[in-house]
C-alpha cells in the first residue's frame, strides 16, 4: 500500500498530518524563515537558500521576501524569473514556472484541492493538481491560480484575475474567472 507522501506526490487523495508530510512542511517552513528573514545586502546567501527551499531555479532568478510555499521541492523556476512580494506557492503538486516570467506581487498559484463532499473533506482528505506558467508570462499583481491550469507563452494575466481555466499563448485575460479579452501578436 501507497504511503500518505506517495499518494500524494501521484496526485491522490491523501492525509496531510503524515509524519513524513508534516516533516517535510517543517523543512520547508524552516528555509522560508532564514529566506524572509535574509540580509538584502547578501543575494548570493539568498540564492543558495532557494536552491535548497526549491526543486530547481534558474539563472537570473529573483525572489523578493516574504516569499511562502508548502514544500519547495515541486516548485520549478525557469532563468530569469522575478517573483515580487508577498507570493503564496501552495505546491502539493508541481509548480513549473518558465523563463522570463513577471509575478506580481501577492500572486497565488494553488495546486491543493479537497472534496467537495462533506463526509471525506472532513476527514481531512485533500489532493493537488498541478500548474504550468509559460514563458515570458505576466502574472499582475492579487493574481490566483487554482489547481489544474496551465497558462501559455506570452499570456498576461490582469491584477486580481482568478484563472480557473487553462489560458491558451498570446492573449490578455481579465476577471473572475479569467478569460481572454485580447489576442497578442506573438513575438
Amino acid at each position: 500500500m501507497a504511503s500518505q507522501k506517495e499518494r500524494m506526490l501521484a496526485g491522490d487523495l491523501y492525509l496531510a498530518d503524515d509524519p513524513e508530510i508534516v516533516s517535510d512542511a517543517r523543512r520547508s517552513a524552516r528555509l522560508m524563515e532564514r529566506f524572509n528573514t535574509s540580509e538584502t545586502d547578501d543575494p548570493e546567501h539568498r540564492r543558495r537558500l532557494l536552491a535548497e527551499l526549491l526543486g530547481s531555479i534558474g539563472d537570473g532568478v529573483g525572489v523578493r521576501p516574504p516569499f511562502y510555499c508548502d514544500f519547495g521541492y515541486h516548485i520549478s523556476i525557469g532563468a530569469g524569473t522575478f517573483v515580487n512580494y508577498g507570493a503564496v506557492l501552495l505546491d502539493v503538486a508541481p509548480i513549473t514556472i518558465g523563463a522570463d516570467v513577471q509575478i506580481g506581487p501577492n500572486v497565488q498559484l494553488l495546486t491543493p484541492t479537497h472534496p467537495t463532499e462533506p463526509e471525506p473533506r472532513r476527514a481531512k482528505w485533500e489532493a493537488a493538481k498541478p500548474i504550468t506558467i509559460g514563458d515570458n508570462v505576466w502574472l499582475g499583481a492579487g493574481a490566483i491560480v487554482l489547481a489544474g491550469v496551465t497558462i501559455g507563452e506570452n499570456t498576461v494575466v490582469g491584477a486580481g484575475a482568478v484563472v480557473t481555466r487553462d489560458l491558451p499563448a498570446n492573449v490578455v485575460a481579465l476577471g473572475n474567472p479569467a478569460r481572454p479579452t485580447r489576442h497578442l501578436t506573438p513575438p
